[in-house]
């Protein structure tokens, strides 16, 4: 399919945008990214998104799908000459499908919420996302049998609902002066988030921490008002 056929929305620091464009990467569909100017919305992504208005949106052949996890599902889906992303065994789907869910309603918004808190509130933020990580160590030893990925020997959908947060994991970490991801105690998701950082379809769109920090900062003035910190 011609690359103007694909068209991306998005903004290169989003998580939520680079499981699109891990999911096109896997698949190897040629597209277009159109980068998104933050703090402003384009008419592209107001006439494709009126609901939302906000990304990631994949544009095929002039038809807009929106909310991450449904677009790469729809990838999976339309391009199934590549490796599949979802598995074809329905529990198993719904299994990938009920940890998505998990991760985008209850574990990162807490992590999201850390850098802001304090005292008590911060510290209950913090030990509920540790717990998260450890459910997700088990979750990851019954599910990837082993191998390198939760979706067994290649990276799978739990891989990149997860995987699409590692940056934002360690800007937190970095920020929020707290150790998250802990080799004592996550071993299999530290290894995990190895394989998962170095994997061709990931390696170009994984967003480096330390820009990521930047982007953090420039984005708390804007909203704040002040002018942007200084190196």
């Amino acid at each position: 399919m011609a690359k103007n056929d694909v068209k991306l929305l998005g903004v290169w620091a989003s998580p939520f945008v680079m499981r699109a464009r891990i999911s096109l990467n896997i698949k190897s569909v040629n597209y277009e990214f159109l980068e998104e100017t933050v703090g402003s919305k384009s008419e592209l992504l107001l006439q494709s998104n009126p609901v939302h208005k906000k990304v990631p949106v994949l544009i095929h052949g002039d038809k807009p799908i929106c909310e991450s996890l449904v677009i790469v599902q729809y990838i999976d889906e339309v391009w199934t000459s590549g490796p599949s992303i979802l598995s074809t065994d329905h529990y198993d789907r719904a299994i990938q499908r009920f940890w998505a869910a998990y991760l985008d309603d209850k574990w990162f918004p807490a992590m999201r919420r850390i850098r802001g808190a304090q005292g008590e509130e911060r510290q209950e933020l913090v030990d509920q996302v540790v717990e998260g990580l450890a459910l997700l160590e088990e979750a990851f030893g019954k599910y990837s049998k082993g191998k390198a990925f939760f979706g067994g020997d290649q990276i799978g959908f739990i891989d990149i609902a997860f995987g699409s947060l590692l940056g934002w994991l360690r800007v937190t970490e970095k920020l929020g002066e707290v150790k998250l991801l802990d080799e004592a105690k996550t071993p299999g998701l530290v290894k995990w988030a190895e394989s998962f950082c170095a994997d061709t379809a990931v390696k170009s769109v994984m967003p480096e921490t330390e820009k990521l920090i930047e982007f953090s900062k420039l984005l708390m003035a804007k909203m704040k008002g002040a002018p942007p910190p200084k190196n």
